[in-house]
């Protein structure tokens, strides 16, 4: 099953129109965004989760403020790249590179957007059997969506992989 149903004719589309007025104007029109429609969710087969090894994955654009390099937030084409960080980190040493979301809430609570104590709980009450040793963390703003299929997702397959997770908890910003 494709990720993206008619891919070509989005990326087509989103050239001519979304992209083209960007790149002639430096301007960012929504309105011109073609949204892509799937007529079927792409999905595999279910796990137990108790026994299964979870991997949290998030889009708020999170990295290590002291040992990572930002994501490029104010890029209007989006930055495709992702960083991962150990699943104990404490939140005073993790920063948010986003700037397309309000960060209110997780300014008060990171937890809103990177739930690692209440995974971390999840596990001990055996809701989960492991939570993975790593997050994986993206920042969501990515207008191209065939530069995420091309870039962004075999980047998160390979994390996944070498954590061995069965599941993932992806959390959008």
């Amino acid at each position: 099953m494709e990720i993206l149903e008619n891919r070509d004719t989005w990326y087509e589309t989103f050239r001519n129109n979304w992209l083209a007025h960007y790149l002639e104007t430096g301007q960012v029109d929504w309105t011109r965004y073609n949204r892509p429609r799937n007529t079927r969710a792409p999905a595999g087969p279910g796990v137990d989760l108790s026994k299964s090894k979870l991997i949290l994955i998030s889009t708020a654009g999170g990295y290590l403020r002291d040992r990572q390099e930002p994501f490029d937030a104010e890029n209007d084409l989006g930055d495709y790249t992702l960083r991962t960080f150990p699943s104990s980190t404490s939140f005073s040493e993790i920063a948010f590179a986003h700037t397309h979301y309000d960060h209110a809430a997780v300014d008060r609570d990171p937890q809103v957007l990177l739930p690692l104590r209440h995974l971390e709980d999840m596990q001990r009450e055996g809701i989960i059997g492991e939570l993975a040793s790593s997050v994986i963390s993206l920042m969501g703003y990515q207008p191209d969506v065939t530069r995420v299929l091309d870039e962004a997702i075999p980047a998160v397959v390979e994390a996944v992989k070498r954590e061995e997770a069965q599941a993932a908890l992806l959390v959008p910003a």
